[in-house]
């Protein structure tokens, strides 16, 4: 049966509100009618089942055409408050407290980043640490044929003495003193709207409940140092200017986490022969007006420095193309593309008596 809930009304909105509209909404009625600040328990739970459904994108489109959603996600209205609500689950409320007796969240969820923070769970998550970029430039050859690069960078790295646990090698850990090794603390301070209470990561401990009896003289018990560090990088084939390579796990490192990543941009000094389309390597050829008539071999050298003859027919045109296979960008997983040898026929600046003698009769024979 459809659901008779109308959600745009509940949160007084258009049927065309975007997404922003529908988070804006929910924000202002959330803060009014949260059971914390005297507001109605029913209330605060419909407008969470509105939230719910309208910021999903799939089950807005199930409740538009049918008046309710289907599973994956709970139909609206199923659960209790605290349980799982049009498919909004309050266990995953940062901080949150399941029964009426005591609801805790961190009131900045309502006023930043609803829709990650609060439903994203936060309580849990493991901790990461900051990316990275850096600029490293290469030679038109290397970006076609690829190359090993190894490059200095200074930046925060797991402490080698202790290996990121922040105590002294052979030391025990025991329990944080000011979480109690809960990994967490609550605090109540005062707003604008009352007094809340807040959940957050201790200071301390860093979320892990435990600390070094001896802390690390090498880190200071921080379990990371901020050091020059070496990085190998390996830049592949075929790399374009103003791409970038990115190194999982190469940026900076946290304790009790996972390092974040490296992000390099590479930059392509251009080549005075060649330049690349797509897979295909191209170059300028021009050669005499003799030779375009009669036809010619001329010596080129490959981006890999190999020397090839190549016939160059009697031309029919004054600009031509010619294809050499396999002689351009290699692919990683096999074949490669072409070089392609664009021929000009040049035309002298200067004629001496002899030579126009000579164009002079091929004049009268019609060419």
């Amino acid at each position: 049966m459809a659901n008779s809930k109308n959600y745009y009304e509940i949160l007084g909105i258009d049927k065309k509100a975007d997404k922003d509209e529908v988070k804006k909404a929910f924000r202002k009625l959330a803060q009014k009618y949260h059971p914390d600040k005297g507001g109605s328990e029913d209330k605060f739970k419909e407008i969470t089942e509105a939230y719910s459904v309208l910021s999903d994108d799939k089950k807005r489109r199930e409740y538009d055409s049918y008046g309710q959603t289907f599973p994956g996600g709970a139909a609206p209205g199923a659960g209790g408050f605290g349980g799982n609500m049009g498919g909004f689950d309050f266990s995953n409320f940062q901080g949150f407290q399941q029964g009426m007796g005591g609801i805790e969240f961190d009131i900045s969820d309502l006023f930043s980043g609803m829709a990650g923070d609060i439903f994203g769970g936060g309580g849990g998550r493991v901790k990461r640490g900051r990316d990275i970029s850096m600029d490293v430039e290469i030679s038109f050859k290397e970006s076609i044929l690829g190359v090993q690069r190894s490059v200095l960078i200074t930046k925060v790295s797991q402490c080698e003495v202790c290996e990121g646990s922040g105590a002294k090698p052979k030391t025990e850990m025991e329990t944080c003193k000011t979480c109690n090794g809960a990994g967490r603390i609550h605090e109540t301070r005062d707003s604008i709207l009352g007094a809340f209470t807040s959940v957050r990561t201790c200071p301390n401990c860093e979320g892990s409940g435990k600390v070094p009896k001896e802390k690390c003289t090498n880190c200071g018990g921080r379990g990371v140092v901020r050091k020059e560090e070496e990085i190998k990088l390996t830049i592949p084939a075929g790399m374009d200017n103003g791409e970038m390579i990115r190194m999982p796990g190469h940026g900076e490192a946290v304790k009790g986490g996972r390092a974040g990543d490296l992000y390099i941009k590479v930059h392509v000094k251009p080549h005075a022969v060649f330049h690349k389309e797509g897979a295909n390597l191209i170059m300028n050829l021009p050669i005499k007006l003799t030779d375009a008539l009669l036809g010619t071999t001329v010596s080129v050298t490959t981006i890999d420095d190999k020397v090839l003859d190549v016939k160059v027919p009697p031309m029919q045109q004054t600009e031509e193309t010619l294809r050499v296979r396999g002689k351009g960008v290699k692919f990683s997983e096999g074949g490669s593309g072409d070089l392609l040898i664009r021929v000009t026929a040049s035309l002298p600046r200067k004629l001496s008596s002899k030579a126009k003698k000579a164009i002079e009769d091929l004049k009268s024979e019609g060419l």
